[in-house]
């Protein structure tokens, strides 16, 4: 099995992309050592990092491109350990694009406590609209904790979920918006966090989280 050659051009430019938002994650500082991925997809298959490689390692030659089925299609290293829940979420959700997996503090301390974050900030009603639901607690190895992705993604606006005691995973059109919803993610359950220290969040209206999502998913920015 190969890469087909009609979409041997993207599939290139889809991994110097990935190698490039690897590199946002320890920037960010929402992996440490090796953990964390970030995919791709490209019509029928995903590009995603290599398992267990040093950040510092990977450019785009280091990247590793997967058929729907997680099977390995092109590379010499094994696939990232998250390979499989990628994979089903791809096949799941037609309209995903990206998908990143981080162990970033806060919001995988969230996860540990197997609790939502409430939409106490506008912010979170922009990217989120509305709390970060939790997932089910999974094992990484098969699909599982692609399964748990999308049943509690679907039908919710929320591109991120807290897997509990794992750690977060979020989706976009592609994988820089769920790079960019990661980074939100854990600057929200930091500052969640640190409102809690000092008492009790106050929660947005439904209505003004409605009015707040819809303004920034179709006004907010250049188009």
């Amino acid at each position: 099995m190969s890469v087909p050659d009609q979409i041997r051009a993207d599939v290139d430019a889809a991994k110097e992309r990935v190698a490039a938002l690897h590199a946002e994650l320890p920037r960010w500082e929402l992996v440490v050592w090796t953990a964390g991925n970030v995919s791709e997809r490209v019509g029928d298959y995903f590009v995603i990092k290599p398992s267990g490689v040093s950040y510092d390692d990977l450019d785009a030659e280091a990247m590793v491109v997967c058929d729907l089925d997680g099977n390995l299609v092109e590379g010499t290293r094994s696939p990232s350990s998250d390979t499989a829940a990628h994979a089903y979420v791809y096949r799941h959700m037609d309209h995903v694009g990206g998908v990143v997996h981080t162990h970033s503090t806060y919001a995988a301390a969230w996860a540990a406590r197997g609790e939502e974050i409430p939409c106490v900030l506008t912010m979170m009603a922009d990217e989120f609209g509305g709390p970060v639901p939790v997932g089910p607690f999974a094992i990484i190895g098969d699909d599982s904790i692609g399964r748990g992705i999308v049943e509690t993604l679907t039908n919710h606006r929320s591109p991120a979920v807290l897997m509990a005691n794992h750690g977060p995973f979020t989706i976009g059109r592609d994988a820089r918006a769920a790079v960019k919803a990661a980074v939100l993610l854990e600057e929200v359950a930091r500052a969640v966090h640190i409102s809690r220290q000092l008492g009790e969040p106050q929660p947005i209206p439904q209505d003004a989280v409605d009015a707040l999502y819809a303004r920034y998913q179709n006004v907010y920015g250049q188009h």
